[in-house]
């Protein structure tokens, strides 16, 4: 699958993506410790139901370039999701998002809420919700964000001894997944290029950052205006299920939810065909079909 690049005019930076298929388009955004790759398997099954899917790497993430200007604030991935569909000529679209990918779906509906047809996100609640309701179990479980905040350390940490701690932690999130190298390696490629593995930490970094940006802010908490699908594994380590409850008044055109009792964090790499399916099902049919 050819990796393609559109060049944004607002900021000369690089967005990597991959496209499959045509018609009304569909931005996959991945999330941490993933690739756009965690995606691929998806992408085929939505183009071959009629839609232009596009998998983009996050900014940071290869073969997108590193942020010039070093930001990583919410409001800039949220950007960059409109500026690729500018760039690929798509006045509307849908957005599918994982783990930081939902941030920046949730961020990117609430931007340009008249342009983005349909939210799809995995994973991740409301992300104001998210930030607001976590209890002891959930501030358990986040302990490693916290973690990330530290500089310097955290990177050498998930290096180590050929990133068995990055294994630990996908293992934790999804326990029923058996993983193997074939899915680590685009990780680890993309983790020991220079630069890549403190952007991704970045984002987390920088969550503060986008607190204290009136924009970020806004996008984070406001509620959601367009018809929105939220896909969590009951059996994710990384954020509990109780987390999905009581969302609603958060999102005001709707909200579907959608637990896999079978599935873990990574749900798109556990269970593709299920995963794009239910991304098929929410959205709007193509042109020309019913």
């Amino acid at each position: 699958m050819t990796e393609q690049s559109f060049r944004n005019p607002r900021n000369g930076m690089n967005i990597g993506y991959v496209s499959r298929g045509e018609g009304q388009l569909v931005v996959f955004v991945h999330g941490f410790p993933d690739t756009y790759r965690g995606f691929l398997p998806v992408l085929d099954l939505v183009a071959g139901a009629g839609y232009r899917a596009v998998a983009m790497a996050l900014r940071g993430y290869a073969p997108s370039d590193l942020a010039r200007d070093g930001d990583y604030r919410v409001e800039a991935s949220a950007q960059d999701v409109i500026d690729l569909a500018d760039g690929l000529g798509a006045e509307q679209f849908s957005v599918v998002g994982h783990d930081w990918g939902a941030v920046t779906g949730y961020a990117a509906a609430n931007l340009a809420p008249q342009r983005v047809r349909r939210l799809i996100t995995a994973a991740v609640p409301h992300t104001g919700h998210f930030l607001l309701s976590m209890g002891p179990r959930q501030i358990k479980r986040s302990l490693y964000m916290l973690g990330f905040q530290v500089p310097v350390l955290p990177e050498a940490k998930i290096v180590n001894n050929d990133f068995a701690w990055l294994e630990s932690l996908i293992h934790g999130w999804s326990p029923a997944w058996r993983f193997g190298e074939k899915e680590m390696r685009p990780l680890k490629q993309n983790y020991l290029e220079p630069g890549r593995l403190k952007a991704a930490l970045s984002w987390y970094r920088q969550l503060p950052r986008s607190i204290a940006s009136p924009l970020s802010r806004r996008l984070i908490f406001s509620a959601v205006s367009v018809p929105t699908r939220i896909i969590y594994g009951v059996q994710d380590g990384c954020i509990g299920p109780e987390m999905f409850a009581g969302q609603e008044k958060r999102f005001s055109n709707g909200l579907d939810l959608v637990p896999l009792s079978d599935a873990g964090h990574f749900m798109q790499w556990e269970q593709p065909e299920k995963f794009a399916q239910l991304v098929i099902d929410f959205l709007e049919p193509p042109a020309g079909k019913s």
